[in-house]
């Protein structure tokens, strides 16, 4: 059947779900959380990659394989959203022509190489009235959903410090885009783990007055930067200190949140990434009747003092709610979308002052 003579979709059936990318996001985050979504069904793939396009029909038999994204955009009545899971390069280009076909879009973090960028699709989104979102899937981590109900519920008192990490140990440089050293490709650990970091930070305690950031190239052979320090002062008066590196032998706690009446420290790393690479699946599939998101008792967290202290079992971790709110905003239009795509620009304007603020040695005032 060709593009143009595809069937309308039915107002009972499912939102069809254009997906640009197979490699590790569009394979182990994207697909298998799409399908996997009430309201959603995988529709098309772009890869052109022969191992890819056998993957695809392995793992997503009932999706059809597209070699580029031109072809998948060429008939945008046959889909109803478009998920950009591709190299950060291609990012803005693909979201301006699948927005341009008015076709609601996702794209995987940070949405785009600059603040300015990120805005205009924003812009671009608003005036042709299609919903745009920004994949940050570690918003739905167990620990951070943990940290944000204890901040919510007041279990802290008032926060004044937050500290979170995601540090790797990789001392040697892995090929791939996010190793290149051009601009373009928005490569590096803090574009790559620090905007994950950047926008937790501000869902917790909100807008950003000043950074101060260490940014450095320490591995041989490297040409982007592995390890980073950033310092945010927030409006509301509370300090984060954020870490990514990929030379860290030794992680330190994941969250350190502390407040005037408790603090809560949690270590580990939320389950639901390696699940997901393993191949198990929301659904249980492939787990060993281990529930979807839950932490195991040995990477609880601590709440309390250093007088009181106790262990707190880690709220369950959530990623399928990223793509269920998208099918909801989807079937019910004027519904914010899970991520507003204007958090993605408060989040790289940040990096940009971070960037500014390595490159000078100094303090970085927003606004």
């Amino acid at each position: 059947m060709s593009p143009s003579a595809r069937p309308p979709r039915q107002h009972d059936e499912p939102f069809r779900v254009g997906l640009i990318g197979y490699g590790l996001a569009g394979s182990a985050f994207h697909a298998p959380l799409i399908a996997g979504t009430p309201g959603l069904r995988l529709d098309a793939v772009v890869t052109a990659n022969p191992d890819r396009r056998a993957q695809l029909q392995r793992e997503h038999p009932g999706a059809r394989a597209v070699d580029t994204p031109e072809q998948l955009l060429a008939d945008p009545d046959a889909l109803d959203l478009i998920v950009i899971a591709s190299p950060n390069r291609t990012h803005v280009p693909l979201a301006r022509a699948a927005l341009n076909a008015g076709l609601a879009t996702v794209v995987d973090k940070p949405l785009a190489a600059t603040a300015a960028d990120a805005q205009e699709l924003c812009t671009l989104a608003r005036s042709r009235g299609v919903l745009l979102s920004v994949f940050q899937n570690r918003r739905w981590d167990g620990d951070f959903l943990t940290a944000a109900r204890l901040v919510r519920e007041g279990a802290l008192g008032r926060v004044h410090r937050f500290e979170s990490r995601f540090e790797r140990f990789r001392p040697k440089p892995k090929a791939g885009w996010r190793e290149l050293a051009d601009p373009a490709e928005v490569g590096g650990t803090l574009y790559d783990l620090g905007s994950h970091l950047v926008d937790q930070a501000l869902a917790l305690f909100g807008p950003v007055e000043t950074v101060y950031a260490e940014i450095d190239v320490r591995r041989d052979g490297a040409v982007v930067d592995d390890d980073a320090f950033l310092a945010l002062t927030h409006a509301s008066g509370t300090r984060s200190h954020l870490w990514t590196s990929a030379i860290t032998p030794l992680a330190g706690p994941r969250l350190r949140v502390l407040g005037d009446t408790a603090g809560y420290v949690k270590s580990g790393m939320d389950p639901q990434e390696a699940d997901l690479r393993a191949g198990h699946r929301p659904d249980g599939t492939g787990r060993a009747g281990t529930p979807w998101g839950v932490d195991q008792p040995s990477h609880y967290g601590t709440l309390g003092t250093d007088e009181s202290a106790t262990a707190l079992p880690t709220d369950p971790g959530d990623y399928p709610a990223f793509y269920t709110g998208i099918a909801a905003a989807l079937a019910s239009p004027g519904t914010p979308p899970p991520v507003d795509p204007r958090d993605a620009v408060a989040t790289l304007t940040v990096l940009e002052a971070a960037r500014a603020s390595a490159a000078t040695g100094t303090t970085v005032r927003l606004g």
